[in-house]
């Protein structure tokens, strides 16, 4: 594992948004959902997400998510991605999203 230092750490945007909607993704090669995310002043923006195993789409609406919102946008067969959906692999490789436990501002920095 590489070591980084801090101002590598601060070039990561890693920011709180709010789930605003969870749409199907059938065309995704993996199960996957889109999601609508509102990260305040940064703007609204979707992703594709993974997510499936875990999470249905109407638990997932309202939820607060960390972002990493200064990647490249990707281009996900006709849908484009503006931002990284973050989360851990469980035992299954399934993924688990990274959440906050309390609510704070969308569009917040990581600290």
């Amino acid at each position: 594992m590489e070591e980084i230092n801090w101002s590598d750490f601060e070039k990561v945007e890693l920011r709180a948004g709010t789930i605003l909607e969870v749409m199907d993704f059938p065309e995704a090669r993996n199960p996957a959902y889109k999601v609508k995310v509102d990260f305040g002043e940064y703007g609204v923006k979707m992703s594709s997400a993974q997510i499936t195993a875990h999470y249905t789409k109407e638990e997932l609406t309202g939820q607060q998510i960390v972002g990493i919102i200064n990647f490249p946008r990707k281009q996900i067969g006709k849908f484009m991605s503006e931002f990284l959906v973050t989360g851990f692999a469980d035992e299954h490789g399934d993924i688990v999203l990274t959440t906050l436990k309390g609510k704070v501002p969308n569009g917040s920095k990581m600290a």
